[in-house]
């Protein structure tokens, strides 16, 4: 059986994120939602995807082949229910379609659903979390993080924690092989704290849970890091962090506050970059919704920073609450930058222009090849889409 994952009409409500990615690899909890779904059903798996970006997130070898809402956070009951499909089945939750069969060699991104229509439907009666929103990311991170945790450390023995190290309710705390944890304090009675292998915890830090530290990622000297916070494979955190997710090889390297924030791969904020994450009138936050074009209300009374990928600020930013900065944007100046910035700016305060295409591409494979990972001519072109509509 094949397993491929199919974006949906709501990835339009997680710009800046899926730019540049499927929803499938929007990270949540601690691990993304294509690693939590093939963890549980055991496969690899394919993407369905817009046509820029889908060269980069192949779909699939074809044949017999399950798509499943990428959307939807994986659970064990939700897996077994879509292994039981049969040819031409689909499985549905009050209207929402979860997952379909289809013996076709390839599916049209565009019309998917509408191709499911002719499928026999079964219901799914049991509850599901559904990834709608752009600050569902850090809304959801406390309860999808408890449940990868269970899924990660079930039937294993954590590593022991290291005798310099202070820590509250160790039971909370589940250590990989190879981390390295330097004298810190870790308060686990609040929350599970999860150090992945090669991980390093530098001196002086204090987490208090619930948090996730990814692989080979590095919480510089001195970090304050509250939950719900996970802080992705190879980034590197200091200064003050609370309920933010960092996807991946991004850096926060410096004193500085961020909170109630999603930051995606390969950014970078300045010494002292400050994130407000509260409205000085104590007010709902609105942000921007690109694919409406207009501001919306969150709702909420706490919501910060929203980066896209390869974004990077200089020293000293100061970020509104709420505020939406596109992909590949260089934002420096001595105000405030405006709420939105759109993809490929180059300034963001008051006065600014376009970012060259090759000179952003060119920071991008120095930042990555520090890492010994190429920029590949997929990802290239995927850019240039990008690119081409912020003209």
């Amino acid at each position: 059986m094949n397993y491929t994952l199919f974006d949906s009409s709501l990835r339009l409500q997680l710009l800046p994120f899926t730019h540049t990615r499927p929803m499938a690899d929007i990270r949540c909890g601690i691990m993304t939602m294509r690693e939590r779904w093939e963890m549980l059903l055991g496969h690899r798996t394919g993407t369905l995807c817009p046509e820029y970006m889908q060269p980069a997130y192949p779909q699939g070898i074809g044949g017999d082949t399950i798509y499943i809402n990428a959307a939807v956070f994986g659970t064990k009951q939700l897996a077994t229910a879509i292994e039981q499909l049969n040819e031409n089945e689909k499985l549905e939750h009050q209207g929402l379609l979860l997952a379909a069969r289809f013996t076709n060699d390839a599916l049209d991104f565009e019309n998917f659903e509408d191709q499911t229509t002719g499928l026999q439907s079964i219901g799914f009666p049991d509850s599901i979390v559904l990834l709608q929103h752009i600050w569902d990311i850090f809304m959801l991170n406390e309860q999808i993080l408890q449940s990868d945790f269970a899924l990660l450390t079930a039937g294993k023995t954590s590593a022991p924690l290291p005798p310099h190290v202070t820590a509250m309710t160790t039971e909370n705390i589940f250590i990989e092989e190879g981390a390295i944890i330097n004298p810190c304090i870790i308060n686990a009675s609040k929350g599970l704290v999860y150090i992945a292998a090669n991980a390093e915890i530098m001196e002086g830090c204090m987490l208090r849970g619930p948090i996730a530290l990814g692989k080979n990622a590095v919480l510089k000297m001195g970090a304050k890091v509250y939950g719900a916070t996970t802080i992705g494979e190879g980034c590197k955190v200091g200064g003050e962090v609370s309920n933010s997710i960092f996807f991946a090889n991004s850096n926060k390297g410096h004193d500085g506050f961020i909170g109630n924030a999603v930051i995606g791969e390969w950014c970078n904020l300045g010494a002292d970059t400050n994130c407000s994450n509260l409205k000085n009138n104590y007010d709902t936050v609105k942000i921007w919704d690109e694919a409406q074009g207009k501001l919306i209300s969150t709702g909420l009374q706490f919501c910060g920073l929203m980066m896209g990928d390869h974004s990077k600020c200089g020293i000293n930013t100061m970020f509104n609450t709420g505020t939406v900065v596109g992909v590949s944007a260089n934002i420096f100046g001595t105000h405030f930058p405006d709420k939105f910035i759109r993809s490929f700016t180059w300034g963001g305060t008051g006065s600014s222009e376009l970012y060259a295409f090759d000179k952003a591409m060119e920071t991008a494979a120095r930042m990555m090849g520090r890492k010994k990972i190429v920029l590949t001519k997929e990802q290239i072109a995927l850019f240039q889409y990008i690119f081409a509509q912020n003209q």
